[in-house]
């Protein structure tokens, strides 16, 4: 098969993550697939013994990815794709969530995603190539009542996938930062809630709303999947790709609300220099 690629996939036991292995597999391209629990891949390495390496993998320890990239390479003999997909979502308004609560989220979606980029990137910069393609959200260009912790980890995934790219053009190494809307997976009924539930913000009828909206979302994985994988093949991927038509609607009518906000504000933004 052509354009056969060494993958290394987080979040990889469910929803798009293992959507993405299925079909990276029967395409014949090799993948790492990383979880908590690594038995979660016992069907698909009986199917594919040789191109599947299943590895157990904490990713907000940075040793612990290290030493999976390490393997990963080690068993394939390179790396050419990385997929940050892990994620968890923290619902709860700011006042609501505690300390811990918060920095959980940030730990899996921020730090998980920065501690495989930068286990990564030395062996792309010595290689002169590669591809990071990291997963963010719609919530990632938007700021959403009750999701502020996965909004302020989202919008760093996009911050840090801005920087990246600069910082590794030069070498050959492509980024994009991607941002699902809602996809029909089972992530919804992962979703966690804070402990804390302050009445007035109405948590408690949320959660209800949302186990309910689980399973009815328009979204179908396996044709983000079958994008992701075709991002990878693509002579000049984007930086950012929009995933849904809910997301494309959703982001572009919240840059026309900032652009005509800036240009409300305009003669403000432009009085603060010293006189001349």
């Amino acid at each position: 098969m052509k354009n056969q690629k060494v993958w290394y996939v987080t979040g990889a036991s469910k929803g798009l993550g293992l959507n993405l292995v299925k079909l990276l597999l029967s395409n014949g391209n090799k993948v790492a697939a990383t979880s908590r629990n690594s038995s979660a891949f016992d069907k698909l390495v009986a199917a594919y013994p040789d191109n599947l390496l299943p590895l157990a993998v904490d990713i907000t320890r940075d040793e612990s990815v290290k030493q999976s990239i390490s393997q990963t390479i080690g068993n394939f003999g390179k790396l050419d794709v990385v997929v940050n997909n892990a994620g968890y979502s923290l619902v709860g308004s700011i006042e609501e969530l505690s300390d811990q609560e918060f920095r959980e989220t940030i730990d899996v979606n921020l730090f998980g995603t920065v501690n495989t980029i930068r286990a990564a990137m030395p062996h792309f910069r010595k290689q002169g190539s590669g591809h990071f393609i990291n997963i963010s959200s719609n919530a990632g260009y938007i700021g959403f009542a009750t999701a502020g912790s996965y909004n302020a980890a989202k919008f760093a995934v996009v911050g840090i996938s801005e920087a990246l790219a600069e910082e590794s053009k030069a070498f050959g190494i492509k980024v994009t930062v991607v941002a699902p809307g809602q996809f029909r997976t089972s992530f919804m009924d992962s979703l966690a809630f804070a402990e804390n539930k302050i009445a007035v913000y109405k948590l408690v009828e949320a959660e209800k709303m949302w186990r309910e909206y689980s399973g009815t979302q328009r979204g179908d994985p396996a044709k983000l999947a079958q994008v992701l994988m075709d991002l990878a093949n693509h002579p000049n991927p984007p930086l950012h790709l929009l995933a849904g038509p809910d997301t494309y609607q959703l982001v572009t009518e919240h840059r026309e609300k900032e652009k005509q906000e800036f240009a409300a504000w305009k003669d403000i933004t432009l009085s603060t220099d010293f006189d001349q």
